[in-house]
């Protein structure tokens, strides 16, 4: 896929440790193998689509697809970004940024998963403070949102350590049964005073119009570090 027509093929946000990007044919196949593996304990349900309760197979499918989807679907009033999370070159996991109508109301929202045995060593934080970097400081973000289940603390504790505060709840039905999510919210100026994760973004300034924003802007200052 040239970059020449898909210039978000070229954008790259790095940290000490990782880096995020879209992920190529052999990736995504890693991608889609580490989630056949296992995401989460089978006894719960972290996400509103159960994907994950598919076999292994179709679950590895499921992803192949669904990046497939989010690509062609791609427009710049409906846009998700599913980038591929690298740790020494090695797919650890997938992030999420993704927001409809950005250009006017300048919120985006965050979603992730790692595969099970990349868990519990800081690299939700670390990808997390990626995105958040390319969304405020690459693209002028004034807000971000996320949400996660009252029984999924470790999610929690990532949107905590970032900033964010409470932003109501949502009711949803999830493996036939009622759940209720806890909405959660990050304003520029408390992640300005929150950031603690060194980040930079290269390939910027082609992708902007695909976010529905001028293609003139900076590529996103380096964060602090």
């Amino acid at each position: 896929m040239p970059t020449d027509h898909w210039p978000l093929r070229g954008l790259r946000l790095r940290t000490r440790r990782l880096e995020l990007r879209l992920p190529d044919d052999d990736e995504l196949a890693a991608l889609a193998d580490l989630a056949a593996e296992g995401v989460h304990d089978p006894d719960r349900m972290p996400f509103i689509v159960p994907w994950t309760d598919l076999p292994p197979r179709e679950r590895a499918r499921s992803v192949v697809q669904h990046h497939w989807l989010r690509l062609g679907t791609w427009c710049p009033q409906d846009w998700a970004l599913n980038l591929a999370v690298f740790e020494d070159g090695r797919v650890v996991g997938l992030q999420v940024l993704a927001a409809r109508d950005f250009a006017v109301l300048r919120e985006a929202t965050t979603a992730s998963w790692l595969g099970a045995r990349h868990q519990g060593r800081g690299i939700g934080t670390e990808m997390r403070a990626a995105v958040l970097h390319l969304a405020f400081a690459g693209l002028d973000a004034t807000g971000a949102r996320s949400g996660a289940f009252e029984d999924n603390p470790s999610s929690y504790a990532v949107s905590r350590r970032h900033g964010y505060e409470p932003d109501g709840i949502a009711r949803h039905v999830v493996r036939g049964r009622a759940v209720t999510e806890r909405r959660l919210r990050l304003t520029r100026e408390r992640w300005q005073a929150r950031r603690e994760v060194p980040v930079t973004v290269d390939g910027l300034t082609p992708c902007r119009p695909l976010f529905g924003l001028p293609g003139d802007g900076g590529e996103g200052r380096p964060g602090p570090g």
